[in-house]
C-alpha cells in the first residue's frame, strides 16, 4: 500500500481527495496539507477527513505520518516549491500539469528527483483514455504508414461565473494546451522539432491573457500538426481532448476523447476513413482506470516495480510537452516566428 500525502485542498484538490485517491487500489491517503486553515476545515466538513490527518505544512505532515508519495494538485506557481520539498523529504511526487513554469525550472526538478532516486510524475490525465491509446497503437503497428498532416481543434464556450483561469497570463497556451501537446507526442511517438504560433485575446473576453491561439508544430519524421484552440468560442464545444483529423497515405483517422455531456462521460470515438470505402470503427480496448485515476495508478506501478509503465508521464518525459507550450508562447510574442525546441530545452 502506497501512503500518500495530498498537498492542496482547494476545489480541484477536494476533487482529488474525493474522486481520485479513494478509487485507486493500492493507494491510501495518510495526510492532507494546505497552508490555509479554512481550506482544511472545508475539506474536513465536506469530505469527512479526520482532523488529525490535516496539517498546514508538508514538513509537519511528513514528520507525523508514514508516507511514500506526495500528490500535488496546487496552482502552477506553487509546483516547484512543493515538488522540491517533497523530494528533499525522500518522497515520490505526482504533480499536476504543467509541472513547472518554465522548462529551465522543470529540468532542475527532474535533476533533483534523479539525485534523490525518487519518482517524479506529471498528471497528464488525458493519456488515460481509449481513443488516444488506440491511435498510438495504430501508428506503432505501422499499417497506415506515418501521418503527414494532423489537424486538432479545441473549442470551449466562454465560462460564466467564477473560473480559475481568468487571471492566468497564458490560459490557453500556458495551461490548457499542454494536454493537447502531450497527446501529440504520445500518439505520434515522436518529438517536436519547432513551433510557430500566434495568439490573441478577443474583445470582451474575461481572461487577462490570450484565450485564443493557432500553432504549427513540426515533429520528427516530418509530421506537421495544425492546432487551433479557443477558450471563448461561440461554436459547438469540442470534447476536452479536442477533435483530431490525421491524414495518412490512403486513409484519414478521426477521433475524439474525454467528452463530457452534461457532466457525463460519453465514449471516445475513432473512425478510419478511406476513399470509396465504408468508414471503419475499430473496437476500443477499455481503460480500467481513466483520467487522473490512471495517472495515479501509473506512479503507483512505477514506485512498486521500479519501471515506467505504458502511458506513464515522468518528469523527464514531460519536458518536451512543456517545451511546446514555452515555444508557442515565445513564438506568439515574436509575431509567429518559428522557435526551435532545441533552443528551449537546451
Amino acid at each position: 500500500m502506497i501512503g500518500a500525502i495530498q498537498v492542496g485542498l482547494g476545489g480541484w484538490g477536494r476533487s482529488w481527495a474525493r474522486d481520485v485517491v479513494p478509487k485507486v487500489p493500492g493507494v491510501k491517503a495518510v495526510g492532507y496539507v494546505d497552508a490555509a486553515p479554512a481550506a482544511l476545515r472545508k475539506a474536513q466538513r465536506q469530505l469527512g477527513i479526520d482532523k488529525a490527518l490535516c496539517f498546514t505544512s508538508l514538513k509537519a505532515a511528513a514528520a507525523s505520518v508514514e508516507a511514500d508519495l506526495v500528490i500535488a494538485p496546487v496552482r502552477t506557481a506553487a509546483h516547484a516549491e512543493v515538488v522540491a520539498e517533497a523530494l528533499s523529504l525522500g518522497l515520490h511526487v505526482l504533480v499536476e500539469k504543467p509541472f513547472a513554469r518554465t522548462v529551465k525550472e522543470a529540468k532542475r526538478l527532474v535533476a533533483a528527483a534523479e539525485r534523490a532516486g525518487r519518482v517524479l510524475a506529471v498528471s497528464q490525465n488525458y493519456r488515460h483514455y481509449e481513443a488516444p491509446q488506440a491511435v498510438a497503437g495504430l501508428i506503432k503497428a505501422g499499417r497506415l504508414g506515418r501521418p503527414g498532416l494532423v489537424s486538432l481543434d479545441f473549442r470551449r464556450n466562454p465560462p460564466t461565473g467564477k473560473f480559475p483561469y481568468f487571471d492566468m497570463p497564458d490560459p490557453l497556451l500556458g495551461d490548457m494546451a499542454i494536454h493537447h501537446f502531450d497527446l501529440m507526442r504520445m500518439v505520434l511517438a515522436a518529438e517536436p522539432v519547432r513551433v510557430a504560433c500566434e495568439s490573441f485575446n478577443p474583445p470582451k473576453s474575461r481572461y487577462d491573457g490570450d484565450a485564443v491561439g493557432a500553432a504549427l508544430i513540426e515533429f520528427e519524421g516530418g509530421t506537421l500538426v495544425s492546432y487551433r484552440g479557443s477558450w471563448v468560442s461561440a461554436g459547438a464545444p469540442t470534447p476536452w481532448a479536442g477533435e483530431w483529423a490525421m491524414d495518412f497515405p490512403g486513409a484519414q483517422v478521426r477521433w475524439t476523447s474525454r467528452n463530457t455531456d452534461r457532466k457525463r462521460l460519453t465514449p471516445d470515438r475513432l473512425v478510419v476513413a478511406r476513399p470509396g470505402k465504408p468508414p471503419e470503427r475499430p473496437k476500443l480496448a477499455p481503460v480500467k482506470l481513466r483520467d487522473r485515476q490512471g495517472a495515479l495508478a501509473m506512479i503507483r506501478t512505477a514506485i512498486e516495480t521500479g519501471r515506467e509503465p505504458a502511458w506513464f508521464s515522468s518528469g523527464r518525459d514531460n519536458l518536451n510537452s512543456l517545451a511546446i507550450c514555452e515555444a508557442a508562447i515565445a513564438s506568439a510574442a515574436k509575431g509567429g516566428n518559428w522557435i526551435e525546441i532545441a533552443d528551449i530545452v537546451g
